[in-house]
């Protein structure tokens, strides 16, 4: 069955809700799928994903040095997660705060490992971003990530 991480860092909760959400577009397409703040998890498990989605909180236009450092931890395994869909989010406190950028370096961290990346044609093309709370339009792109996100994954599976 396929398997998919949905790896995030949230300071105050709306990160930890964006990835909620992406869990459940994931369980929707009956794929397995684990939830987990990034100081649960060791970088060591990213081997055991079929699909892997990170999120962070936008600091100065990038991503959240906890989130930083476990793709930096990641290098150790250059190569071995070549094929796997991997997919991101962020949320920031208003909306030039950095979000795409945010969301990018996360991306372009994983086009380095080989990973299997989709945009999205419609809404958020990078990946779902939130001002604050997710609103109804933030809760929606994120369900439709996880369900993108494990379709691709059951396909190239």
């Amino acid at each position: 069955m396929a398997k998919v991480l949905v790896l995030y860092y949230s300071r105050t909760g709306n990160t930890k809700k964006m990835a909620e959400l992406i869990g459940e577009g994931v369980k929707k397409e009956s794929a397995d799928v684990d939830v987990k703040d990034v100081k649960e998890i060791k970088v060591e498990a990213l081997l055991n994903y079929d699909g892997i989605i990170i999120g962070s909180p936008t600091y100065y236009g990038t991503l959240a040095a906890e989130i930083k450092k476990f793709l930096d931890e990641s290098v150790k395994f250059h190569g071995q997660l070549e094929g796997k869909v991997g997919g991101a989010f962020s949320s920031s406190a208003n909306i030039g705060g950095g979000n795409e950028t945010t969301i990018l370096s996360i991306i372009e961290a994983m086009l380095i490992h080989g990973m299997v990346v989709q945009g999205n044609s419609s809404g958020d093309h990078y990946g779902p971003v939130s001002i604050g709370a997710p609103d109804d339009r933030v809760k929606k792109q994120c369900r439709e990530l996880g369900s993108r996100i494990a379709r691709l994954v059951k396909r190239l599976g």
